[in-house]
């Protein structure tokens, strides 16, 4: 279930009411507030327009909507809400813009992002996180911290069925890898964050879009080339491309001349990325290509060594090349990748040591961690074996190379992605049926793999004598198709 929750705090005093002119809304909205008001225009709620019909409930002033598979839930807003739209009426050092969303994570630098955007453009700030299944513990005390660092409102959603559904799925059932190893975890999580910001830039009327990618990055282009292709009239801000904010140091001494309290988490000597599908690990020692990375570095995944001495098998349900269930139950995409997480995490399946080719030209050393992931891809291009014949699985093979690049590349919303997605969904309909794997030690191998679109024939494999083929017309096959070899021999020969 897709969740939206648009955050700010309820005030004793200046509240006004603004709901989207719809007559259904009008009907349907309740609206309370945990003391008794002086009028109705001490109340504010600030409601977004989506597709269904609303529902509204009251929870300690709070006003929750609920419409079809999305829940938003609106808090009343506070004097620092109101002081702060008063803060931003005028132009800032570097123009002018009404209303942005920014990208949010709660750590340093886009707590620092937020006043900056203010300062600079004398703007609303409206603080955006999506879950992609980062953890709990990445999506605490960010309300706290989006007021404190002088945000109007946080909106956070939940992604995680929609990023393994709609984009996760769709790169496995393609077999898109980046450079031989690569599963491309972050390259798929950029889209989906921006597409949601898109919806919600539009939702509370913003002119412009930011986010904290750094000018040397992928993500960067990830999420640019995503806004272009959903909203080309947004403005983008990239303040790392624009500040003069250089390191750690600087933006705690920026964020200490704004009142903006600093993260007190003790940060990580590497920079990670998290979601469902993977967890990156870049920096420090790891820039160095010769050092081995240590071992206390990994999150999600044991030690091949200290995995369990005995091997686990597993059954993965497939249907038209997308996974459905494990060991026979039926589960959603995204609670079958958390399974799958825990299963092949406690095996220390799927760790990748690679140095990759960024967008931007530079090479970058990178350690991956995808457990679920490199279970899923073993599993279904085991049952395609079984079920594409040799010209498809060779095209197919070459398009997810490029398929691969396109994503890495942040061209998802691509029509020549798209068009491949469609050839990919094509050839892989009869993709369907059980794959078994051996888990052990750091190893995922197909074991056992049976589909009803089967194109294997054992009456046709086994060396025993068959109706159906004659071994006595591999001699003429074999002298026809090697008839260009014998004649460039007998060129050569004088013959």
């Amino acid at each position: 279930m897709a969740q939206l929750k648009a955050i700010s705090s309820c005030s004793p005093t200046s509240l006004a009411f603004q709901v989207p002119k719809r007559e259904s809304l009008l009907f349907n909205d309740k609206v309370s507030c945990p003391r008794k008001l002086s009028s109705a225009s001490e109340l504010v709620a600030r409601t977004s327009e989506l597709h269904g019909h609303a529902v509204a409930t009251i929870n300690g002033g709070n006003i929750t909507k609920f419409r079809k598979n999305q829940v938003i839930q609106a808090v009343l807003q506070s004097d620092r809400e109101m002081e702060i739209s008063e803060a931003t009426k005028g132009i800032g050092l570097r123009g002018k813009l009404n209303k942005v969303v920014l990208a949010y994570s709660g750590g340093l630098d886009t707590s620092v992002i937020v006043p900056w955007l203010r300062e600079n453009y004398g703007c609303d700030v409206v603080c955006f996180t999506a879950d992609v299944g980062q953890g709990v513990g990445e999506l605490e005390g960010l309300e706290a911290k989006a007021k404190a660092s002088g945000a109007s409102q946080l909106v956070v959603k939940d992604l995680k069925e929609e990023f393994v559904q709609d984009f996760i799925f769709p790169c496995l059932r393609a077999g898109a890898i980046y450079e031989r190893k690569y599963l491309l975890g972050t390259s798929m999580a950029r889209p989906v964050i921006a597409k949601a910001m898109v919806d919600i830039a539009k939702e509370v009327g913003a002119d412009a879009v930011a986010h904290g990618c750094t000018g040397k990055g992928n993500d960067q282009v990830r999420f640019e080339l995503t806004f272009f292709a959903l909203n080309p009239k947004l403005n983008v801000v990239a303040p790392w491309r624009e500040w003069d904010i250089t390191g750690r140091e600087d933006a705690i001494e920026y964020a200490k001349k704004h009142n903006v309290p600093v993260p007190v988490t003790k940060k990580s000597i590497y920079s990670r990325d998290r979601n469902l599908w993977h967890l990156s690990h870049e920096g420090d020692i790891l820039e160095d290509p010769a050092n081995e990375p240590k071992k206390d570095m990994y999150m999600l995944t044991v030690d091949p060594e200290e995995a369990p001495d005995k091997p686990e098998y597993i059954e993965i349900g497939i249907e038209s090349g997308l996974p459905v269930s494990v060991n026979g139950k039926v589960l959603s995409p995204a609670s079958l990748l958390t399974e799958l997480n825990e299963i092949g995490g406690k095996h220390g399946i799927g760790r990748i040591d690679m140095v990759e080719n960024r967008l931007v030209g530079m090479k970058s050393r990178g350690v991956y961690e995808t457990p679920g992931g490199t279970i899923l891809f073993e599993a279904v291009q085991g049952l395609e074996s079984l079920t594409i014949d040799r010209e498809s699985m060779q095209l197919k093979d070459s398009l997810a190379l490029k398929y691969a690049e396109l994503v890495y590349a942040g061209r998802w919303f691509d029509p020549l992605r798209e068009s491949m997605d469609a050839f990919m969904e094509k050839i892989t309909e009869t993709t369907t049926g059980s794959v078994t794997l051996k888990l052990y030690k750091g190893s995922v191998s197909v074991v056992s793999r049976k589909s009803p679109y089967s194109l294997y024939r054992q009456d046709i494999s086994s060396f025993e004598s068959s109706q159906i083929y004659d071994q006595a017309d591999a001699a003429g096959f074999i002298r026809l198709y090697g008839l260009p070899m014998r004649v460039r021999s007998m060129l050569k020969q004088g013959m």
